[in-house]
Order: structure tokens, then sequence, then C-alpha cells
């Protein structure tokens, strides 16, 4: 659970080190250099899920063929994860997230925790999702986010909460959440998630994935959408949402084609 002291501790010294970056301490001298993202974390995975124990998994992941103790770049590529290589998804808007798994950072095998680290653009939005194995503690270390969640069928209302500076909330395994920034300056969000494979599966993408007659019979409209149509189908949906991000984005100045 989140609870967890392992968790707690990860998230904790991760949001440190990002608000270190924000906050510039006294004692502070020049930054380590860049670490690059592990280029083979498959294969390295797989060598450590042969392993029978942690040692043994440490042993073959940290130590070279004679069994000595990788040193320098090679140790610290695999037991520093560089948040600073922040990139947009393809086609994303709104900023960009970067996620510490078993897939990118194979000393996490076996350790039940993951991480991630968003940097949110003006009236951003980080899309409905869901985790389907974790649970998430988030914390923002820069500006203001909108957060809420859905439960599953059976709690059916909107939790939603408003985070500044150094504060946090939580969204449970399987609930479809979603941040938003609502002001005009970028935001920054650390999450820690209770699983090092924990997922991510986007309402929107994973639902238009579905046969069209279902998901028109799902929405209600047994009409196509279009560019024509798109502002009448935007009228049925839940106003609430839509009307604050386009609230922000012309209070910002900015359009939705930004």
């Amino acid at each position: 659970m989140l609870s967890s002291p392992i968790v707690a501790a990860a998230l904790f010294t991760l949001a440190s080190s990002v608000h270190g970056l924000l906050v510039p301490r006294a004692s502070a001298t020049s930054s380590p250099p860049p670490v690059p993202l592990v280029t083979n974390p498959v294969e390295i995975a797989m060598k450590l899920k042969a392993q029978p124990s942690s040692n043994d998994r440490l042993q073959a992941l940290l130590a070279d063929s004679q069994g000595n103790l990788l040193t320098g770049e090679a140790l610290r590529q695999l037991t520093v994860f560089d948040f600073n290589n922040q990139a947009e998804a393809s086609g994303a808007k709104g900023g960009s997230l970067l996620l510490a798994t078993v897939d990118n950072f194979p000393i996490l095998e076996e350790l039940g925790i993951a991480a991630g680290v968003s940097i949110v653009e003006p009236c951003g939005l980080n899309i409905p999702h869901t985790h389907p194995r974790a649970n998430e503690m988030l914390i923002v270390t820069e500006g203001i986010l909108d957060t809420g969640f859905v439960q599953e069928n059976g709690f059916n209302t909107v939790v939603e909460t408003q985070l500044g500076t150094l504060q946090a909330t939580v969204f449970p395994m399987g609930s479809l959440h979603f941040q938003q920034n609502p002001t005009c300056s970028e935001a920054m969000f650390v999450a820690a998630l209770n699983n090092e494979d924990p997922g991510r599966s986007d309402m929107a993408t994973t639902f238009w994935m579905l046969p069209s007659d279902v998901v028109d019979a799902a929405l209600g409209f047994p009409h196509s959408i279009g560019g024509k149509n798109i502002n009448q189908w935007r009228s049925s949906l839940p106003v609430n949402l839509a009307a604050g991000i386009d609230s922000c984005l012309q209070a910002c100045g900015l359009t939705s084609e930004e």
C-alpha cells in the first residue's frame, strides 16, 4: 500500500531532489553530469528475472563478469535515473511526463515501486487515465494543479481537489484520474507508485479503439462525430471540465490549437 516505508521514502527523496532543482541551496555545488537512459532494459530485465534472490539480482546487474562492482559511468547509469530526460510524447500537447519503471530502470525489478516527474504547461491537462496495477501518490513541486478521480461503480462521485506547492493527494489503483494546470505558469509534479510495472491506460485512447458501433451505442450517439459537429457533440458532455480548460486558455491568451 502507499503507506509502505519504501514508497514513502522513495517519494520523499524524489520530491526533495526535484524541489532542490527549483530552490537552490547555499551548499549546492555544480550539478552532476546527465545520465542517459539504459539502452537495453529488456535484455537486462530478462537476466534479472532469472536470479533467485535480491542479492543475486544486484550482483547480476551491478557487477562485471569477474564479480567486481562496476564503477564510474557504468555504475551510475544503472543506479541513477535522470528525470531531466523529459520529452513530449509524439503528438502530445500540454507538457511532458517521464516515468521510471522496470522497463527503463531495471534496478526496480521486484522492488514494487515506480515514479514519475511531469512538467505541465499553462492550461495543460494530463488526460484521464488509470494505472491498472498501482496506487499513486502525487506531490506538486511547483505551481498549482487541479486533480480528480472517479472510482469504480458504486462510488458514484468525482473526488476533486486543488494542490499547491509541496501538497499531495492519492489516486487508488484502477481509478480514472487526471491533473490539470489551471494557471498561466508551468507546474511540476512527482508521482510515486507501488508497483515497478504500474501500467497506464488513457481513457479516450482506449475507448475509441473499440468497434465504432460499440462506441456509438455507449455514447448514445448513433450519428457520426466529425469536425463539423464536434461542438454539438461536446455540448452533450459534462461541461465543467471542458469549460475550465477553455476558460484557462482564454485567460492565458492561448488557443486549443497551440
